[in-house]
């Protein structure tokens, strides 16, 4: 039995077909630039990858044509076995807890949520309304925010007037949570225990950390928006608020503009000029002051929150490193545990060099602190959550 998974993004799908009970990916795929003159399929399975380039008009013509490229490249759908779609939501508000089957009443409150994540809601409504006509199985929404959802009020409530954030539903409601969900369960599961207290460091394009305190998320770095928080590639991390009114009066930006300049033309890439943390190195070693400096701030940022978070929680057992950067870049992973060992955190270097696909301890024994590199899979984590659902 699989469970086919589906990532909808503005101008892209990315889908994946898992056996939820092994973890195997079957096949795995992306379309991409839909909607502009020529788009790209690129599919693979049994180690064989099928790419097409042309117009793709719509999602539901991008979809209809991965179907077919299954049928034809593999695997035979009839053989496959499809028993659900699990579908990636970013945004589910106040509503979703868990993943939900997907009515048309919990389609209808996805898209009333668009305003809370207007870059990814309407994105995934695409992919929902296409994948319900063309797959006849349960569709089964799987939500960033559910693994958030019981927070403790001091951290999921913001200082702001009580009526008009209830009227508005402005709340810190975290993003990255199926990762965060996987890879704190995950440590559980290595370590044969549920009551540990632990910080989850997702470092990819978009950065996030979450504090887990006995399997429940106790904080989180993301708030309303995943705009709030650490560093990211592209998007400004905790910034004054009031820096919006100050664009806006000073130098005459608008709405549009500020959250283009936030979301899009910030983070590394407003610091150095560049997104991807492995030419920030580069640029960094060659002497660059700004990507030195980048690396610095960067740093800085998701040391603020591991302090905070040891603290709010009473203590800390486990630091884990995971998704892009956390997973591959073993200088960051040095960097950030050196500024630690005045706190009993060591390193191994010799762990820490390795890399691996695999789950690992890269501290040494006498650590006060265990440091772990777990890679994510948060398209398991969906399929599984499908597969217990229906």
């Amino acid at each position: 039995m699989t469970v086919l998974v589906i990532n909808s993004g503005s101008s892209s799908i990315k889908y994946q077909l898992i056996n939820p009970a092994d973890g195997a990916a079957i096949a795995a795929g992306l379309v991409e630039r839909i909607g502009e003159e020529i788009g790209h399929y690129e599919h693979t399975y049994a180690g064989k990858t099928t790419e097409i380039d042309e117009p793709i008009s719509d999602h539901g013509v991008g979809l209809r044509r991965v179907l077919e490229i299954m049928e034809s490249a593999g695997p035979n759908l009839q053989e496959a076995n499809i028993k659900a779609v699990g579908h990636r939501i970013v945004q589910g508000g106040k509503y979703f807890d868990r993943a939900a089957i997907i009515t048309d009443e919990v389609q209808a409150r996805i898209e009333q949520l668009c305003p809370l994540a207007p870059l990814h809601n309407p994105a995934h409504l695409k992919g929902i309304e296409v994948a319900r006509k063309l797959l006849d199985v349960p569709h089964v929404a799987v939500f960033d925010t559910a693994f958030f959802q019981d927070l403790p009020a001091e951290s999921a409530i913001y200082a702001l007037d009580r009526e008009v954030a209830e009227k508005y539903e402005i709340r810190r409601y975290g993003a990255h949570g199926t990762s965060h969900k996987f890879i704190s369960e995950k440590v559980s599961e290595l370590l044969g225990r549920d009551d540990l207290q632990q910080i989850v460091l997702h470092l990819g394009n978009g950065a996030s950390v979450s504090a887990v305190k006995n399997g429940h998320a106790f904080d989180t770095s993301m708030g309303l928006t995943p705009l709030e928080g650490l560093v990211m590639g592209t998007r400004t991390g905790d910034i004054d608020p009031a820096v919006v009114f100050h664009l806006r009066r000073v130098a005459g930006m608008n709405v549009d503009d500020i959250d283009t300049l936030f979301n899009k033309k910030s983070g590394l890439k407003g610091l150095c000029g560049d997104n991807d943390m492995r030419q920030v190195r580069k640029r960094a070693a060659a002497g660059e002051q700004n990507a030195i400096e980048a690396l610095e701030i960067y740093i800085h940022r998701i040391l603020r929150y591991i302090g905070a978070y040891t603290a709010e929680m009473g203590g800390l057992d486990v630091l884990t490193f995971t998704a892009g950067a956390g997973e591959n870049d073993a200088d960051l992973r040095a960097d950030v545990c050196a500024r630690l060992a005045p706190f009993g955190i060591k390193l191994d270097a010799e762990k820490n060099k390795i890399r691996s696909k695999e789950p690992r301890t890269i501290s040494t024994e006498d650590s006060t602190v265990r440091v772990m590199v777990i890679p994510t899979n948060e398209e398991l984590s969906i399929a599984r959550q499908a597969m217990e659902l229906i």
